[in-house]
């Protein structure tokens, strides 16, 4: 079957639109999925600009959260079935953790992860995948692949937040937002937004924020030392800054916990004073906020559908496949408020 995908072909350039091929059967684990809705993630700015080193798979399908429905199954597969809507998503669920997917463009292999969500059509390994009800709205839906689990998971199990704690989220992009929401619904105090752009931090006092600062407009530093009087209980850094790093380890308590889940650029290490990591100050690098999506994803979604928390404003811009580098650059520029998705 041949399908338009939007994939790398070299670092720090724009992705590449054109269709693709896959001509194999369905291997053990493996689902064929029709896309219906792809968020873009920080993290697919941070694969084409080589944050994390040289990347040896180039060229590769990119994308890691979005909703679709379950075309095909291949050998094996017992979670899902055919007809099923899902939630795509890259941290591992149930089933199978198949090979991953071969793909052709031109003749030339393409390479894959066990999930893509650039593209219209994709092979996906079972445990990327999670079945949800009809009445979950593709948009919404999408953002529990990445952007819901991942900032959720931040509040719930890397920064363990208790009712009454302080916390400073720094970066309200997608991510960013929900943990403010997460941080909202157990009753955290105060909790502090902070970055670079005034609508961005209006979103996120709509979304549970108490306070908000322009980090470009003055120093957060001393704001925030003055709104905790001095004694910060969790810092989440959301932009992978060293510096940023270094002021949050400097900020939380004695015993506060500074969790990473941006990532510095290779090369670009963070300087600390180690001494009080011994007394109970930590550091954590999240995982995608160690979240577990076949027990997570329907927690979370119980919430929304109740309405604890809200989706309907972090969705801010909608694109076309063939948009796909517009909206990258508007990430870039810090022209986007919210979540940019991919409608297919």
């Amino acid at each position: 079957m041949e399908f338009e995908a939007a994939f790398l072909i070299a670092q720090n350039e724009r992705l590449l639109i054109d269709k693709i091929e896959y001509k194999d059967t369905l291997s053990v684990g493996q689902v064929l999925v029709e896309l219906y809705v792809s968020g873009i993630c920080g993290t697919q700015l941070g694969e084409i600009d080589g944050t994390k080193g040289k990347d040896n798979f180039i060229p590769h399908l990119m994308g890691h959260e979005g909703c679709g429905r379950v075309i095909k199954i291949g050998p094996g597969v017992t979670t899902v079935k055919e007809g099923d809507k899902v939630i795509l998503h890259w941290k591992k669920g149930l089933g199978i953790n198949s090979e991953v997917p071969k793909y052709s463009w031109k003749d030339r292999k393409i390479n894959a992860g066990w999930v893509t969500t650039f593209n219209k059509f994709a092979v996906v390994s079972e445990n990327r995948m999670t079945s949800i009800s009809e009445d979950v709205p593709n948009e919404k839906a999408a953002l529990f692949g990445c952007a819901v689990t991942t900032g959720f998971g931040v509040v719930e199990n890397n920064a363990k937040l208790k009712m009454g704690e302080s916390i400073v989220v720094l970066g309200a992009g997608g991510i960013g937002l929900n943990i403010i929401q997460a941080a909202s619904l157990v009753s955290a105090y105060p909790i502090i937004a902070v970055d670079l752009y005034d609508e961005r931090l209006e979103l996120a006092k709509k979304l549970g924020a108490t306070h908000i600062i322009n980090s470009r407009k003055s120093d957060f530093y001393s704001q925030v030392e003055d709104i905790t009087n001095a004694s910060l209980d969790v810092f989440v850094d959301n932009t992978g800054l060293k510096d940023i790093i270094e002021k949050g380890y400097e900020l939380i308590n004695n015993k506060g916990r500074l969790i990473l889940v941006g990532v510095p650029k290779i090369g670009q290490n963070i300087n600390i004073f180690s001494l009080p990591l011994h007394f109970g100050k930590t550091i954590t690098g999240s995982f995608g906020g160690e979240c577990q999506p076949d027990k997570d994803i329907p927690r979370y979604l119980k919430l929304m559908m109740q309405n604890k928390f809200n989706l309907d404003n972090i969705i801010t811009e909608r694109y076309k496949l063939k948009d796909i580098n517009l909206a990258i650059e508007r990430m870039r520029s810090g022209k986007t408020v919210g979540r940019v998705v991919i409608d297919f």
